[in-house]
């Protein structure tokens, strides 16, 4: 039986969530001309949903999107707005030539029900992760099924979605798990070199992806941050230190279960910030961090539980499971310590 997810209804306030999806049979299919147009797709349905992108990493046969959903407006867009974001999406089903066209059938026939109803189905699109994330992933099938002559779906079931706390340690951290995959899968040393990430995109210049980071940084110290380059210089010290390698343990042979940043790298980008207070280490648990549900701390976490209390089983009695491994005091709604490696 399909899970119900947990979305912060669109009325009640904005909600930061770690998206998730694969590719069908896992198939490596991202090359860069693929990366390059999901990564147009992805910030065109950005500002026609209305939601914002944090940070994201594409991999070969995956991706991840860090995504605020904000609060959804009392007032609706008008005629000229929704128009002015129809324009902006290439190749869409629905062109803004198309929908204007469709405007003057209704008022032709003096129908100005059908008119507004008409518009409704593009406002219920806005400011809603599924309909992101569906219009997303729909418009990058379209476009790579033609390219390749091929029929059918392209994604493996349908996306995985966990609620985080967006503020505090609890954003950050999902932030620098999310950026430090193509470190994990052995493809570069730093994460800067990968340009197919929220960081990665930010360390060459996007405006952006350097905003993301900016907003996720300041959340994190609830402070705001100047300039996205005092912003950057504190997520890359984050992203080092969460990154070293031997955070998730050796084999019986010694050898590290997953690569991560040497300790020698990881010393140099602390030195290059002076003298700092040491930042506590925090491992990357991959299973907390695609299947916890609900993320951050521990009140976030009961009041997610409690908001939501029909998803989980009977039994349970209280919402927020302590994140084992790590040194920050975070708590999820799901308890997963077995296998965790997976």
């Amino acid at each position: 039986m399909r899970q119900a997810r947990i979305k912060i209804p669109s009325g009640d306030g904005p909600g930061v969530y770690h998206c998730v999806s694969r590719v069908v049979d896992r198939r490596f299919i991202f090359g860069v001309t693929e990366m390059e147009m999901f990564l147009r797709f992805m910030r065109e349905y950005e500002q026609f949903c209305g939601v914002r992108v944090l940070t994201y990493c594409l991999m070969s046969n995956h991706f991840h999107v860090l995504l605020e959903v904000p609060q959804r407006p009392k007032i609706m867009p008008d005629v000229e707005e929704i128009m002015n974001r129809l324009s902006r999406l290439s190749g869409a089903a629905i062109s803004e030539e198309k929908a204007r066209k469709m405007l003057a059938m209704f008022e032709a026939a003096k129908d100005p029900r059908g008119g507004a109803e008409y518009l409704e189905q593009f406002c219920n699109r806005m400011w809603d992760l599924s309909s992101f994330v569906k219009l997303l992933k729909q418009r990058f099938t379209q476009w790579f099924n033609r390219k390749s002559g091929r029929k059918g779906t392209l994604w493996e079931d349908r996306f995985k979605s966990i609620l985080v706390e967006g503020e505090g340690d609890a954003l950050m951290t999902m932030a620098a798990y999310i950026d430090l995959n193509p470190v994990r899968a052995g493809l570069v040393n730093d994460p800067a070199e990968y340009r197919w990430s929220g960081y990665g995109e930010a360390m060459a210049g996007r405006r952006g992806a350097k905003e993301g980071l900016r907003e996720i940084m300041a959340r994190a110290s609830r402070a705001t941050l100047t300039t996205a380059t005092e912003a950057l210089k504190a997520y890359r010290l984050r992203v080092f230190t969460q990154g070293e390698e031997g955070k998730e343990g050796t084999d019986e042979a010694g050898v590290y279960l997953r690569p991560g940043i040497s300790r020698d790298a990881v010393l140099a980008v602390v030195n290059a910030k002076g003298r700092l207070p040491a930042i506590e280490y925090v491992r990357c648990r991959v299973r907390y961090f695609c299947d916890g549900a609900v993320i951050g701390s521990r009140k976030f976490v009961e009041n997610a539980f409690g908001r939501f209390r029909s998803l989980f089983g009977e039994r349970r009695k209280s919402g927020a499971r302590r994140m084992r491994g790590l040194n920050e005091e975070l708590y999820s709604a799901r308890d997963l310590r077995v296998r965790v490696f997976e």
